[in-house]
């Protein structure tokens, strides 16, 4: 049986990558997450479906490994379409660039918070990626949302200098996220594009402005014609006039 990215081929049954949604998921309560982020609580399963379906939304699973799961209300095919596109670019503005990773404890202070986010922005200006982990031990592996508010918090402190490549996602005791530069390479292939785009607008300017000096020509040598032909047709009438009044005399 053939395999894709996002299944495989364990003990005769299919595994598969992708987070359960809706009716896969099968635990009896959730800790649900709102669609922009906000909190609602330990809720039953049942229950949060209905929300989703309310709000034509998903009900999706993100960690599942938490007593009880942790799911999120989204637009999961929109999900699924933006990260397709993020991996297209992120595929596109590949380079040499390396990945450093930064770890951090789930209960850090200000100070060491603010030493390791200087490290993170230090990497990012510097055109690296950054791999960010937070990793969970004892009792925080059933609380991983505390994880993903601390990754949120510092995508956001540093999202002058980075933007979240990889979302927040649990695997096994840590949970990780990748972020990547607002690089040069980026800002470069940007400007090339505005660059191009201006010199084929410039081009298509001069040929639009040689295309009417040419006509433009055209126009006032057909009318130099007409007026020739017509001084010429008038000076013949003139001359035939003329000689006309002489037979007559």
């Amino acid at each position: 049986m053939g395999t894709d990215a996002t299944k495989a081929l364990r003990n005769g049954v299919i595994i598969s990558d992708e987070p359960r949604i809706n009716d896969e998921i099968r635990v009896s309560q959730v800790r649900l997450i709102g669609p922009n982020g906000e909190q609602v609580g330990v809720i039953a399963t049942s229950v949060a479906l209905n929300l989703a379906k309310e709000a034509n939304l998903d009900l999706v699973e993100v960690a599942p490994n938490a007593k009880p799961p942790v799911a999120k209300l989204i637009d999961y095919g929109k999900f699924k379409y933006n990260e397709k596109i993020k991996a297209r670019e992120a595929r596109r503005n590949q380079s040499t660039a390396e990945i450093k990773e930064i770890r951090f404890r789930l209960k850090i202070d200000e100070h060491d918070f603010d030493v390791k986010k200087g490290h993170v922005v230090r990497f990012l200006t510097g055109g690296d990626k950054v791999k960010v982990t937070i990793m969970l031990r004892g009792r925080e592996q059933s609380r991983p949302i505390g994880g993903v508010e601390l990754l949120q918090r510092l995508a956001d402190e540093v999202g002058e200098y980075g933007t979240i490549e990889s979302a927040p996602k649990q695997e096994g005791r840590n949970i990780i996220m990748t972020l990547a530069p607002k690089g040069k390479k980026v800002h470069t292939q940007s400007e090339q594009r505005r660059r191009g785009d201006q010199s084929r607008a410039e081009r298509q300017a001069r040929q639009a402005a040689r295309l009417a000096a040419k006509q433009e020509a055209k126009a006032q040598a057909a009318a130099e014609v007409q007026a020739s032909v017509k001084q010429t047709s008038a000076t013949k009438n003139t001359t035939k006039e003329g000689s006309n009044a002489e037979d007559e005399e």
